[in-house]
């Protein structure tokens, strides 16, 4: 029976003292081929359940399968980023065992003879340590069916009244990218594990093979962990925590097994080699089956598929299609634009690296784009659970909109107070940056006569605070210049304002 309490765990840093964790991550790509791997059915998520399916998909008697191209090319470049050999031949095997999803009750697979192999991945952590992940392969498959557990408050079948099955995403072309056992990462594991997902899914995203949309199940990853005591050189017998669907889940599924891990065996237990399900809601992992192991699958060859040999001006030529790592990328940009650390990194963890590069190559100032798409924009993208890209491309404003605002503040009229109402405006959906001025009747007084009018006023009001500066003490002078602001209704250019007084007062 499925276990839906939480299990005692040991405190994670006690954990660490007493056990070094040994990882592997197994992270599952959908690719977003227009087609899926082996018939012509298509891919599109969210259609109505059990209407992209075909007799190949759906494992009838007869329907013989077709590898598509597209997902080959995809899996080699991906083997290529990871640093991997390319297979010069591999071929197909089928992986068999009985689950209600999965039509055939094989799934079409690969084995042995994995497409790519032998890779690495270097993750830069947040303090600057570089970690190299050692990749054992990255091989082909196709994506199960989908269980939905109806009538329990889980959504799982633990308490549901009746299953159903939805065969759209059977047959969807998969990539499974395979770690080598991660060792010495010590109380760092978990960081690991998420920073390592969060690179892998930026490379893919940046070879566009992928929407690597965790939220949907298009990238997930399986955790595989074990502990092994101080000085120990055998590793341990490990659990699988399986489908773990966003960044923060991985890093709290590491967390939450080192610590359960730990608490049965320093309790005289005995880990039991077997799959898990995380619960997002309660942060804990729960029993799921018994793991099995590789020779309980029975692979062999897929006899209705021809192997796969790409040639080796094929794979140069796909070599040829990589983008820049993104982390180069990053670096690269954040050097042409001048910004801090700090600022970069609250650009990249917004994800507005792609949005700012587009709205400087428009004709924006990097400072102007990075303060326009990650101050209110990125509030309001936020409180609707949205990207900023997302949620700015709904509004219809883009790069344009952030040019012309700039380009009303630098021309003088608007001021920044000003541009913030107008950026408002354009977000609420009145118009243009210029349409919303207009129509708001916002904009700079030009008119140094009224300017200085306003002025003298604001001086004569506060004599006290015109000593002040008079003696030197030209801080004071922000007083001032907040006055003759509100007098003038928020239309004073500031600067204007300030030279004025510095002059009436002796401080020019």
């Amino acid at each position: 029976m499925t276990q839906t309490h939480a299990e005692a765990t040991l405190p994670f840093d006690d954990a660490i003292a007493a056990f070094d964790p040994v990882m592997g991550l197994e992270v599952h790509v959908e690719l977003n081929t227009a087609t899926k791997m082996f018939c012509g059915c298509p891919t599109e998520f969210g259609a109505e359940p059990n209407t992209q399916t075909c007799p190949v998909c759906l494992g009838l008697p007869g329907a013989l399968p077709v590898v598509n191209a597209v997902a080959v090319e995809s899996a080699i470049r991906i083997g290529l980023v990871l640093n991997c050999e390319i297979a010069q031949w591999c071929r197909f095997a089928r992986k068999n065992y009985f689950y209600p999803d999965m039509p055939k009750n094989f799934q079409t697979s690969q084995y042995d003879e994995p497409i790519a192999f032998e890779g690495y991945l270097d993750v830069e952590l947040d303090d600057g340590t570089v970690y190299r992940v050692e990749i054992e392969r990255a091989h082909m498959e196709e994506d199960t069916g989908k269980s939905l557990h109806v009538g329990g408050s889980t959504g799982r079948i633990h308490g549901a009244t009746h299953s159903l099955v939805d065969y759209n995403r059977a047959g969807i072309p998969l990539i499974e990218i395979v770690t080598k056992p991660l060792t010495g990462a010590g109380e760092r594991a978990p960081e690991i594990a998420r920073a390592y997902v969060a690179t892998l899914r930026d490379l893919l995203k940046a070879l566009d093979v992928s929407d690597v949309r965790m939220e949907q199940g298009s990238m997930r990853c399986d955790v595989n962990l074990s502990l092994m005591p101080k000085g120990a050189e055998v590793f341990g017998t490990r659990s699988e925590t399986k489908n773990v669907n966003s960044l923060r889940s991985v890093e709290r599924a590491v967390r939450y097994e080192v610590g359960r891990h730990a608490a049965v065996l320093t309790s005289g237990g005995t880990i039991v080699q077997e799959t898990r399900h995380w619960h997002e809601d309660t942060g804990v992992t729960t029993s799921g089956r018994a793991k099995s192991d590789a020779d309980d699958y029975r692979y062999f060859p897929e006899p209705d598929l021809v192997p796969v040999a790409p040639s080796r001006e094929l794979v140069e030529s796909l070599r040829a299609t990589l983008p820049e790592p993104p982390a180069a990328r990053r670096k690269r940009l954040q050097g042409e634009w001048g910004f801090a650390d700090l600022e970069m990194r609250d650009v990249v963890n917004a994800g507005l690296v792609d949005l700012v590069e587009e709205t400087v190559a428009a004709g924006a100032s990097p400072a102007g784009a990075r303060k326009w798409w990650s101050g209110e924009v990125a509030r309001r993208a936020n409180a609707e659970g949205l990207d900023v890209p997302t949620y700015a491309a709904g509004l219809g404003v883009g790069a344009a909109s952030v040019v012309e605002l700039e380009g009303l503040v630098t021309s003088g009229r608007l001021n920044d107070s000003m541009a913030r109402q107008v950026w408002e405006g354009v977000l609420a959906g009145e118009g243009t940056p210029t349409q919303v001025a207009d129509a708001r009747g916002l904009e700079l007084v030009q008119d140094t006569g009224a300017l200085e009018a306003a002025v003298d006023a604001v001086i004569a009001a506060n004599p006290d605070v015109a000593d002040k500066i008079r003696d030197g003490k030209v801080a004071a002078a922000g007083a001032l210049i907040g006055q003759v602001m509100k007098a003038m209704k928020g239309q004073a250019d500031a600067g204007a304002a300030r030279a004025i007084i510095m002059e009436r007062l002796g401080q020019s």
